[in-house]
């Protein structure tokens, strides 16, 4: 087994023992740059890179802690933080996800891909008004970090924490919040985010979450045992008590992120990897949402997240401000869909993930043979939703064929270049 899947399996032991409108966040604590609308680059690209996601904001994270310094799992596992706080319909700390990642060893050596797979579990009996999945993005984003990033742990959460205190509300989750209606604001704990003034926050508008903010706080000083064990998970778990979510202490420790390899193929004469998925027939699966990076060494990652419905059981964990997925047990769950394809040298070409509820594998593999043709913005079936990003010449070596492209239907943005 090479080594970069040593240091990720070591990383999941550790984790489990312990409109437009403007943004001008200093995402990282230094310059980012001038201010920029959603769809624009907040900070001119000064590495080569990709950072694409279903919310603008998590996207401007990703290319900026590329141009930091992070590889393509700091960006990821940055993106993945920050749509915590921009996108919690989809993306919350109280739900889970999938990652399919394909990086480079510490010496420039191109590992297998391998699926990290933390999604939002199953407690160990179900109760409460409203059963909560036991929750597992926190866990799963740090392994993912540990195992691969090169950036301190905390320049992938200190965005998301400084976006928790304030950011704008996106089309993107404003469009989430127009969906599910008056129906989210009976908990007191959402309402007092979402509608602070008895209606509903529009995009643009500020949204406030100091709680979360506490929360990403505490994993930034504290690390995933901070999270899952000692005072935080005690109070965690009596605050998802108190929603109706049901869960314990003990099902917190349970949360375990696992690897498994790939499901690998061909396409077109590349070498294609993507996440294992299994859609049952004539079933209306959970929403999701994807975000993917791509670094100067061909490094990807591409991951996908639910809370096994939008917006999960509907309430906030009191003092915690993280939304709660609804229990597998009770909710069918997600397909999470990604899909990449590179050279048998090793080069990457394509990235596709794939949303859209029970289309999200066909959207993930109709994108990346869009992509593979050099179509990447070709719309996938409805309703299938597929984000791509294409270098026909192959990364390293031919940076400029790059493209990237959000599917033009959804909320999102790719962003990046040299």
């Amino acid at each position: 087994m090479h080594s970069r899947i040593f240091r990720l399996a070591a990383a999941l032991s550790f984790t489990a023992l312990s409109g437009c409108a403007t943004i001008g966040h200093q995402l990282l604590g230094t310059n980012a740059g001038p201010d920029a609308s959603l769809g624009q680059n907040a900070a001119p690209p000064s590495v080569f890179g990709y950072a694409v996601a279903d919310e603008p904001q998590a996207a401007l994270i990703g290319r900026q802690v590329l141009n930091q310094g992070g590889n393509a799992a700091d960006a990821a596992a940055a993106e993945g933080f920050a749509m915590a706080v921009t996108l919690p319909s989809r993306a919350s700390l109280g739900g889970g996800g999938a990652c399919l990642v394909r990086m480079p060893d510490a010496k420039g050596n191109m590992q297998p891909p391998v699926a990290l797979l933390f999604p939002a579990g199953s407690p160990a009996a179900e109760s409460g008004d409203r059963p909560a999945a036991v929750p597992t993005m926190a866990r799963g984003l740090l392994a993912l970090q540990a195992g691969y990033g090169q950036l301190p742990q905390s320049a992938v959460i200190v965005p998301a924490e400084r976006l928790a205190a304030s950011a704008q509300l996106s089309p993107a989750l404003e469009s989430d919040l127009t969906v599910v209606g008056s129906a989210l604001l009976a908990d007191p704990a959402a309402a007092a985010v979402f509608a602070p003034g008895g209606t509903m926050l529009p995009a643009g508008a500020n949204l406030q979450q100091p709680d979360l903010a506490a929360t990403l706080e505490t994993l930034r000083v504290q690390g995933v045992q901070g999270f899952y064990a000692g005072s935080y998970a005690r109070q965690f778990a009596a605050a998802a008590q108190e929603a109706g979510g049901g869960l314990t202490v003990e099902d917190l420790a349970s949360a375990k992120p696992h690897i498994e390899p790939a499901v690998t193929g061909t396409a077109d004469g590349y070498a294609t990897a993507s996440l294992p998925v299994s859609t049952p027939a004539m079933e209306t699966l959970p929403a999701s949402a994807s975000f993917m990076a791509l670094d100067k060494n061909g490094g990807a990652v591409i991951c996908v997240t639910s809370l096994n419905n939008l917006f999960g059981t509907g309430r906030i964990a009191p003092g915690t401000g993280v939304v709660l997925a609804a229990s597998p047990h009770s909710n069918p769950v997600p397909d999470l869909a990604a899909a990449m394809a590179y050279t048998s040298g090793g080069a990457f070409h394509a990235a596709a993930s794939g949303t859209g509820q029970s289309a999200a594998a066909q959207a993930a593999q109709a994108g990346l043979t869009n992509a593979l043709a050099g179509h990447p913005g070709v719309p996938v079936p409805e309703p299938g939703r597929a984000n791509v990003i294409s270098c026909p010449g192959g990364v390293p070596g031919g940076e400029g064929s790059c493209t990237a492209a959000a599917d033009a239907r959804g909320q999102g943005l790719a962003v990046g270049g040299r």
